[in-house]
């Protein structure tokens, strides 16, 4: 069981990187007012890994996406994953986020109100993170990836 956790972790880990280059793409391209995850840890900022990211923020952000990754290899029982059900999943976390927790600390307000623009680039992002979540731990786990 230690071992799918791992490989849930792993696989937790590169999709928050592909979601994280989408939100980058998306910034780039003028779509994303303010990177949400810079809003999401208190306090002044630590040492920064670039101009924009501070590493504290950077680290919450990638440490959710590793637990989320922990969470859906547990909730599968190291069973194979099917693509629907990962983008669902991802949609899902991004949706409870965005209408729960985040807008009550006040980072940003609920998706139903904020900027048009960062909610497509959050939710194409988070498809990202579900189909490469399930690509990635059916590999580890010695299975094909599933056919949608």
């Amino acid at each position: 069981m230690l071992t799918k956790l791992l490989h849930g972790a792993a696989s937790g880990a590169l999709a928050t990187v592909a979601l994280t280059a989408v939100s980058l793409a998306g910034d780039q391209a003028g779509l994303m007012r303010d990177q949400p995850s810079r809003q999401v840890t208190p306090g002044p900022p630590l040492r920064r890994v670039s101009r924009r990211a501070p590493r504290g923020e950077a680290l919450a952000h990638f440490g959710f996406g590793v637990a989320s990754g922990v969470v859906f290899c547990a909730l599968s029982r190291g069973r194979r994953a099917r693509l629907p059900l990962g983008v669902g999943y991802a949609l899902a976390a991004w949706i409870a986020s965005q209408n729960g927790w985040v807008p009550r600390i006040g980072i940003l307000p609920p998706e139903t109100r904020d900027d048009s623009c960062r909610t497509a680039v959050a939710a194409a992002g988070h498809v990202v993170y579900g189909m490469v979540l399930v690509a990635t731990m059916n590999r580890l786990l010695g299975r094909t990836p599933p056919t949608v």
